[in-house]
């Protein structure tokens, strides 16, 4: 049982390390999105990006030890509005699984949307993989095509609730589970 002084305490330190940048308590593992981009392609968009996955040495361990790793990548298209809301014009999730088979020595990406399920020899492999969206199509509703002016969001976010029950506590509370990109926003003009 804490004392007073030390709830008191304790309460000052979460209160001081919420108010840090999340770059500051995530150090180097995360994910990062650079190099959004939209093209029209005949009749259909299609967005690209690159995501920059990083893991911690206990995510690594973990993945070593047979725990699949989950990410949801969110994409959303907006039309910007200067009075009411953003309207979104479009909205999907990815889902990649990555996981290490000791048995066959392979890492393996499932994209969940689809079911592919595609192998790797080595963890930057499948994370070079994963690393490279491109081509995902999104039609040219009039809405979309008749826009000037669009804004492109995109987050990778790291799925604690799937890992296993025991590791979900640690997964909460220890900043190298912290594997999630923050919100990135792109504008996008004809």
């Amino acid at each position: 049982m804490l004392s007073a002084g030390h709830r008191k305490a304790l309460s000052w330190l979460i209160l001081f390390l919420s108010l840090l940048p999340h770059d500051i308590l995530a150090g180097r593992f995360s994910a990062s999105i650079a190099n959004v981009r939209l093209e029209l392609i005949g009749d259909v968009y299609s967005l690209s990006a690159d995501i920059d996955y990083r893991l911690s040495d206990t995510a690594k361990e973990a993945l070593s030890n047979g725990v699949p790793l989950f990410w949801n990548i969110a994409i959303k298209i907006h039309r910007p509005r200067h009075i009411l809301w953003d309207k979104t014009l479009f909205e999907t999730h990815l889902r990649y699984r990555l996981q290490y088979h000791a048995l066959l020595n392979v890492y393996r990406v499932i994209t969940e949307n689809t079911g592919l399920t595609y192998n790797f020899s080595t963890l930057s492999a499948a994370l070079d993989f994963m690393a490279n969206l491109h081509g995902i199509h999104i039609s040219a509703e009039n809405e979309l095509a008749q826009e000037k002016l669009l804004l492109i969001e995109l987050k990778a976010e790291f799925d604690r609730s799937a890992l296993p029950l025991p590791l979900r506590p640690f997964a909460y509370l220890n900043q190298e589970w912290d594997l999630s990109s923050e919100w990135k926003q792109t504008p996008w003009t004809k």
